[in-house]
């Protein structure tokens, strides 16, 4: 396995590997695809971390970033980065390539000076990355809220101290579900299920976790 950054010749693979790897996740259908399409002509995306992993020649994951901020209830804002989409081909899960991906461009962060990533995503995926609930640093969505799925990994050991805070993500990700529909048009066609990791999601999305 080889991993290199995404190029313009990507671009497409990437995003039928993105459709391939949650279609019927969490919704019928997804739309995970029109995100990695848009993300790449928006400001906040961060190309120098736009990564995918090769195996004999075919694209078979891929990590994207973003730039986010934490707001402190002083009104200091704090530059941070989010992940997403994240995936691996479902015929190549379990092989340790997610966890490479996310090990290497971790260390890109750091090096980058950043205090913490902050995503939102399954706890049961990103917890042996060393990603806690926003809840243990006191960092709460925009909403001053506390969902499970609010995720953070510190990276400056300490950085949160005794604040509270509250995570931004960048406003690609607040797109249009009409326009995410009329993009996937332009792929082959799938059937779209009802899946238990629908219903799951649903109870991941509606949770919240207390101080």
């Amino acid at each position: 396995m080889t991993i290199r950054p995404e190029t313009k010749a990507d671009y497409r693979a990437v995003e039928e590997l993105t459709r391939e790897a949650f279609y019927n996740l969490y919704v019928p259908g997804c739309d995970e695809h029109y995100l990695c399409h848009i993300l790449r002509e928006h400001p906040d995306f961060m190309p120098e971390l736009d990564y995918v992993a090769e195996a004999d020649g075919r694209i078979v994951g891929s990590i994207m970033y973003s730039r986010s901020v934490l707001v402190a209830d002083d009104g200091e804002t704090v530059p941070i980065v989010s992940f997403g989409p994240v995936c691996v081909h479902p015929d190549h899960q379990r092989k340790g390539i997610g966890t490479a991906l996310i090990g290497e461009t971790r260390a890109m962060v750091e090096a980058m000076g950043f205090p913490a990533i902050v995503i939102y995503g399954d706890p049961h995926n990103y917890c042996k990355h060393g990603f806690r609930n926003g809840v243990d640093y006191r960092v709460s969505d925009m909403a001053g809220e506390h969902p499970l799925g609010l995720l953070v990994l510190e990276l400056r050991p300490g950085f949160f101290g005794n604040e509270d805070w509250k995570a931004k993500q960048s406003d690609v990700f607040m797109f249009d579900p009409a326009d995410a529909l009329a993009f996937d048009e332009g792929f082959p066609p799938k059937e779209k299920k009802a899946r238990y990791s629908q219903v799951l999601f649903g109870m991941l999305i509606r949770s919240f976790v207390r101080p």
